[in-house]
């Protein structure tokens, strides 16, 4: 019985020690992961904060004198209308350049915040309208339901889309192309072309964060998901994403709910 036990016991600890030893191996690798995890983190607040000041810089700086300038000018006008009003017309004309040029501003900004296309097509019109011209051919496949998407989903999506096919467009030098989104638990984005590829990259390798492939990471990552790019020298390069439906902290921070700060 004593033997049993010994042996019992030696058996245990050999498994505690292998299993510390494989703690202690990977822990490297979680350390690492956690760094890439909180550097990525950090682009994306980072680019967040960027994206905000963007946007009160052109209230602040572009829009708010703009509209100043147009009270200004609504009080010269109803001035020449009262004293002169043979002058009006050039006064009123002049009046209506400047609010087309606001209404641009507007425009602008609003399409920073949110596709327009996207409210006024749906996801899939509205990459297909993104499609026309990138090339001699381009399928667009929409597979599953389209309604009822995370509005931040919807956003990355397209923002991705948008990036893949500008690359497309500009140096894939392709013949065709293939868009196909794909919905189950997540949205799934596969942008493939058969052009050139990017000969510089060794054969089927992921591409370094860099340009354009940052921000669709970036993209990807703000609600959850991933996107990588793959690129074979003269077959062609493809862009490959999932985005989460199930987006953490979606209705606490997309609907409202979860207060102003």
């Amino acid at each position: 019985m004593g033997s049993v036990v010994a042996r019992a016991a030696a058996l245990a600890g050999a498994f505690a020690a292998g299993a510390a030893a494989a703690h202690l191996a990977g822990l490297p690798y979680l350390n690492r992961l956690t760094g890439d995890l909180q550097r990525s983190r950090e682009r994306i607040l980072a680019t967040r904060e960027e994206e905000r000041r963007r946007l009160r810089n052109d209230l602040h700086d572009g829009l708010g004198p703009t509209l100043a300038g147009l009270a200004m000018s609504l009080d010269a006008a109803r001035l020449t209308l009262t004293g002169e009003p043979e002058r009006i017309e050039p006064v009123l004309t002049e009046l209506r350049d400047r609010l087309a040029t606001a209404v641009g501003q507007i425009r602008e900004m609003t399409y920073g915040l949110r596709p327009p296309a996207l409210d006024d097509l749906g996801l899939a019109a509205a990459i297909e309208s993104l499609a026309e011209g990138c090339c001699d051919r381009v399928d667009v496949r929409f597979d599953g339901e389209q309604g009822g998407l995370p509005a931040a989903v919807e956003v990355a999506a397209y923002r991705i889309v948008e990036e893949a096919l500008a690359n497309v467009r500009k140096h894939a030098r392709a013949g065709t192309a293939l868009v196909l989104i794909s919905r189950d638990a997540d949205l799934h984005i596969m942008v493939a072309d058969s052009g050139v590829g990017l000969p510089d990259q060794p054969r089927g390798t992921g591409l370094p964060a860099t340009g354009g492939l940052a921000r669709m990471r970036e993209w990807a990552a703000e609600v959850g998901g991933a996107c990588t790019v793959t690129t074979r020298p003269g077959v062609g390069t493809i862009v490959s994403s999932r985005l989460p439906l199930a987006v953490p902290g979606y209705h606490r921070a997309f609907s409202g709910e979860g207060g102003r700060t």
